[in-house]
């Protein structure tokens, strides 16, 4: 028993197959595009953000959620609270608080901010973004 494939049977499977393949490119390439454009659900995080007061030491850095993104809390002085985002504002990464020099640092490209979000150096455009903080018996308002 002997099948004979046609050069136009032979030409039509491979131009499915080929589409096939092509189509799934395509929606493998489209669909990182689309999640960049399409509206963030993280945005739709609480405006509000409590956060006891007990938990923001003197001196050191109290990291948490605002918004669905993170954001950072601060005491330089007693009864003195600073919020910011933690975004830095180059490229998106994640700032850290480095205790030993007093600054955040940006991990990525090494942007340095002061305690109160002001760019120290490197390569960030502008300050940290500020958050409002309001000091409710023991909580703290964020937002």
């Amino acid at each position: 028993m002997s099948t004979h494939v046609t050069p136009p049977q032979r030409r039509k499977f491979l131009f499915t197959m080929l589409g096939g393949i092509g189509a799934l490119i395509g929606a493998a390439s489209a669909w990182p595009v689309f999640r960049f454009l399409a509206p963030s659900d993280a945005d739709s995080g609480s405006d509000q953000v409590l956060v006891p007061r007990g938990d923001v030491v003197a001196g050191k850095a109290h990291f948490f959620q605002y918004r669905g993104k993170p954001a950072v809390i601060m005491q330089p002085s007693p009864g003195s609270f600073i919020a910011l985002s933690a975004v830095c504002t180059h490229l998106g990464c994640v700032i850290a608080w480095q205790e030993q020099a007093g600054e955040f640092l940006c991990p990525c490209h090494g942007g340095r901010f002061s305690a109160d979000g002001q760019v120290l150096g490197g390569p960030p455009p502008k300050p940290l973004e500020s958050l409002v903080v309001q000091i409710d018996g023991d909580q703290l308002k964020i937002g």
